[in-house]
């Protein structure tokens, strides 16, 4: 079984590919843990420079993968998100159909503070985004320092209409009050020439070029002293913290459970049974019309 997350060194930097392509490259526990501990790799490695963070097959990610298990209550090979399962919460499992907040934030807070790695890591990564970014591939690739763009993807938080919140929340911290709203009350998609224009990313390349683009400024790190390096990241990043960023993400994380328990998120679940899941999702895009070509229908 292909493994969900390659990691390579090379040329002074290391090199995280998520591994799903057939599936989008979607979010489940092992893609997170697998980047986790590729972060954690490349953090330890004294030949790393630098970091790039990427997905095979023309998508970084398409997000959480609930296609098996509509609702995110997982599958039996544990495939896709359980938010219902126990995660070091002390007393008896929850009835059918109940929900238990905290059971669910320590769940999705496992999720953030694995995310939070790429935010942490002493060493410089350059997440590489192409294709698709939507949902909680934002919670992810929002961590990285620096942000290149092909000129054919989109980034966005369509969950935001239905059934989430950022948990990562760096939104209103990379973008600012007005972006921040322009884009999470709406979930609206962010081409690859907004973004730049937003400052949301650093530079646009073509499709066939990110890869070498990306590679060829993870290797300048390698001319700079990896001291100078983590020290000047910490000190960027503390004054983002300052400004409230875990208070944030402690609340983000809190509400995306209680999104996903309202009676508009029971209804809307409910439906993919009776229209189909990427049919549901369909509808719930299709007003903003933002998105051209649909994504692959993930959260």
């Amino acid at each position: 079984m292909p493994q969900p997350v390659l990691y390579e060194e090379r040329d002074d930097i290391a090199i995280i590919t998520i591994n799903r392509p057939e599936k989008k490259n979607t979010l489940t526990d092992a893609v997170i843990q697998g980047i986790a501990d590729g972060i954690d790799a490349a953090s330890k490695s004294p030949s790393v420079a630098a970091v790039v963070l990427r997905g095979r097959g023309g998508t970084l990610t398409a997000g959480y993968d609930l296609t098996n298990g509509g609702d995110g209550g997982g599958s039996s090979d544990g495939d896709t998100p359980n938010w219902q399962t126990p995660y070091g919460a002390r007393g008896p499992d929850p009835r059918d159909g109940a929900w238990d907040p905290v059971r669910d934030y320590q769940f999705m807070n496992n999720n953030v503070r694995r995310f939070m790695k790429v935010w942490e890591c002493p060493k410089p990564v350059i997440g590489e985004i192409t294709g698709w970014a939507i949902g909680g591939a934002t919670d992810l690739i929002l961590c990285a320092d620096l942000l290149y763009m092909a000129s054919d993807a989109h980034i966005g938080y369509a969950p935001s209409r239905i059934f989430g919140t950022p948990t990562t929340m760096m939104w209103v911290y990379r973008l600012g009050l007005e972006h921040a709203k322009q884009f999470l009350l709406t979930g609206r998609a962010i081409d690859a020439d907004t973004a730049l224009r937003i400052g949301l990313v650093s530079q646009v390349c073509e499709p066939d070029e990110i890869a070498a683009v990306v590679e060829a400024e993870a290797q300048r790190f390698k001319h700079i002293p990896a001291n100078q390096l983590a020290l000047n990241k910490m000190l960027i990043n503390q004054a983002f913290e300052n400004m409230g960023l875990r208070t944030s993400q402690m609340l983000g994380t809190f509400f995306d459970g209680v999104t996903r328990h309202t009676e508009e998120a029971y209804r809307w679940v409910e439906s993919f049974e009776e229209k189909g899941f990427r049919d549901v999702i369909r509808e719930r895009d299709d007003p903003w019309e933002d998105y051209g070509s649909q994504p692959s229908p993930n959260a």
